[in-house]
């Protein structure tokens, strides 16, 4: 299937950029591309406040988007993509206002560690840490604790299903939705997708091999559901 007519210019566009850096592009070089980036603003929310709460080994910075309006609001808690080891709570900044303005609810963006210093389970479990902590303070970050959610985008989306799953299998916190943006949810680099478009279309088939390898700390992680969730028998 073709690409729009705009999604291939701009595609053309980063592709021409990426053929001006000479050698590898090193994970390095990302984080500083992706730190230096210009970012658009994104709309005005209610109130915008930074926290740093307890997580399984360090404390973990989030930042709480709250909408216009009289609470209690429904919540989200939205993990960044970035193959787990680039992205920040501040290359998602735009992303995150724009979910709290159209959806009317709080947004918890967690700025949890990344991979390859911190490798699976530890983002995972960073993720499951706040998702409980948003539920368990409710009051204080004015929501509704039976209406919080859980999403993310690319491997942002990876670690909201694994949430989801570790939330059933230990029996808190009781999510009532999950927003999974284009989520990583296997690591099979033999489906008709990983062939079809291997190249040429930014993020490529060797790209991901790269971050699933920066991500797990062996192969036998890609048949945990928590690392991988389409592994899962049941959903």
């Amino acid at each position: 299937m073709p690409l729009h007519p705009q999604a291939r210019a701009v595609l053309d566009q980063l592709n021409a950029q990426n053929a001006q850096v000479e050698g590898p592009v090193t994970l390095e070089m990302r984080r500083k591309m992706i730190d230096n980036a210009p970012r658009r603003s994104g709309p005005e929310v209610g109130r915008i406040e930074d926290r740093v709460i307890p997580g399984p080994e360090t404390d973990l910075p989030i930042r709480v988007y709250t909408p216009e309006g009289t609470p209690p609001f429904g919540a989200l808690v939205w993990f960044h993509g970035g193959g787990w080891v680039i992205g920040s709570i501040e290359s998602h900044d735009a992303a995150c206002r724009s979910l709290c303005v159209s959806a009317g609810c709080v947004v918890v963006s967690v700025d949890y560690r990344l991979a390859p210093e911190t490798k699976f389970p530890g983002p995972a479990e960073d993720c499951y840490v706040a998702t409980r902590w948003v539920q368990a303070n409710a009051a204080r970050i004015g929501i509704d604790g039976n209406k919080v959610a859980v999403g993310g985008d690319s491997s942002g989306g990876n670690l909201a299903a694994a949430v989801a799953l570790m939330a059933r299998d230990r029996g808190e916190p009781r999510l009532a939705f999950q927003l999974l943006v284009y989520p990583v949810i296997d690591r099979d680099f033999t489906t008709e997708s990983y062939q079809a478009n291997a190249k040429g279309y930014l993020l490529t088939r060797a790209g991901m091999i790269e971050y699933w390898r920066l991500y797990l700390r062996d192969d036998a992680d890609a048949a945990n559901p928590y690392a991988a969730p389409l592994q899962a028998g049941d959903l």
